[in-house]
């Protein structure tokens, strides 16, 4: 259900109208509109067919508005390692196939211990992350408190988003925000028109509104803050209004300076945008499979002083428990034996392994957005690299 939610982000942005985002050309970002915008289309991306989804997928900006965001002159270098074991590379090519994967890779101390590509994609070409995105937005959360621009995660959300003072989010903090676990009440059955997801971008703001907040403010609470942990792609869109207030810039705009540069990036990245010309916080980014992969080597490897010390190593803990190793941490999904990743829909993941020092990112075009048979296939996938190391 949670990589539900980011699609419709993905999918609900009505274009006709839209503001353009900030755009800060001799800071590497600039605004990236669409040639082939599509209309409103709702879940319709549910229903593209194999061959649409393999198209659009590495080519989001094509019917999407958004912002560019330019690599560093000199990105990270992925030294070339050890080739993991025939075995365990036979197993990752027979999960590529079974599961329509457009590209893995498998670092280990940053080096490539394997890489191969599928579906017609490439090294210099982007894919879409989906949920992915909530743990950029996360990573920029934790830069926004190194930066000072947010004084504590115990700060009240509505301290930082105005427009949610008097709403249920009054009393809600950053760090409930960050755990989803804010005790307003949501609905998040996409198939379902009347439900919170699927009527959140259906709301066209009056200038100077923001079309985030103007739907969120409206939810009821069900649940005291803290106590009750649902899944709200609506509530990684409040994240990422609540670091544009706190920075000034959009979060496409902060990840130039906060990941994409210090992370080493190779290739531009790309950040859709919503009615208010905002970064759509939870999903709707495009990048390389490369350069997801720097970015679970950046978390791996502690942030490079852009984040708290510590940071990644809470974000990617159990703020919430499921139980039998299973957690959510701050936008990150933690896993057993102190392992945590990012997920999108049809089979976007980044998955860090800090004990083996191992990154694993994964772009596909699975065919159907979740599925319990191919997360367990996934699931493992992961463990026969791990232990084929």
């Amino acid at each position: 259900m949670t990589k539900y939610l980011a699609l419709i982000a993905a999918l609900a942005l009505p274009l006709a109208g839209c503001a353009t985002a900030p755009v800060d050309t001799a800071r590497g970002v600039t605004a990236s509109m669409p040639t082939e915008p599509l209309p409103l289309v709702g879940s319709e991306v549910l229903f593209w067919d194999d061959a649409t989804r393999s198209a659009r997928f590495r080519s989001m900006e094509t019917f999407f508005p958004g912002q560019e965001v330019a690599p560093p002159e000199t990105p990270r270098a992925l030294p070339q390692g050890e080739a993991l074991p025939a075995k365990t590379q036979a197993a990752i090519r027979a999960y590529m196939s079974s599961q329509n994967a457009a590209g893995v890779m498998v670092l280990q101390d940053g080096k490539v211990r394997f890489v191969d590509y599928g579906l017609g994609f490439g090294p210099d070409d982007r894919w879409t992350s989906f949920s992915v995105a909530k743990s950029f937005t996360s990573t920029l959360l934790g830069a926004a408190l190194k930066d000072g621009f947010i004084a504590s995660l115990n700060d009240p959300v509505s301290q930082y988003i105005p427009g949610l003072k008097g709403s249920a989010y009054d009393d809600v903090t950053v760090e409930q925000l960050a755990t989803m676990t804010s005790g307003v009440k949501w609905n998040e059955d996409y198939t379902d028109p009347n439900s919170d997801v699927a009527k959140m971008y259906n709301v066209t703001p009056e200038p100077g509104q923001d079309q985030v907040v103007e739907y969120m403010k409206t939810l009821p609470r069900e649940a005291p803050a803290g106590e009750k942990w649902v899944y709200k792609t609506g509530e990684t869109n409040l994240i990422g209004v609540l670091v544009e207030n706190a920075v000034g810039e959009t979060l496409a705009e902060y990840a130039k300076r906060k990941i994409v540069d210090p992370a080493g990036f190779a290739h531009p990245l790309f950040w859709q945008t919503d009615l208010s010309g905002r970064s759509v916080g939870g999903c709707c980014l495009s990048a390389a499979l490369s350069d997801y992969a720097r970015m679970g080597q950046f978390a791996l490897e502690g942030g490079d002083g852009v984040v708290p010390d510590g940071w990644f190593a809470a974000a990617g803990s159990p703020q919430v428990d499921f139980g039998n190793g299973f957690g959510y941490g701050y936008q990150w999904w933690t896993y057993p034996g102190g392992n945590f990743g990012a997920q999108g829909i049809f089979g976007q993941s980044i998955t860090i392994l800090p004990a083996s020092r191992v990154v694993i990112a994964i772009v596909s075009n699975w065919p159907a957005a979740s599925r319990k048979d191919l997360s367990a296939e996934r699931l493992e996938l992961l463990a026969t690299i791990g232990s084929g190391l």
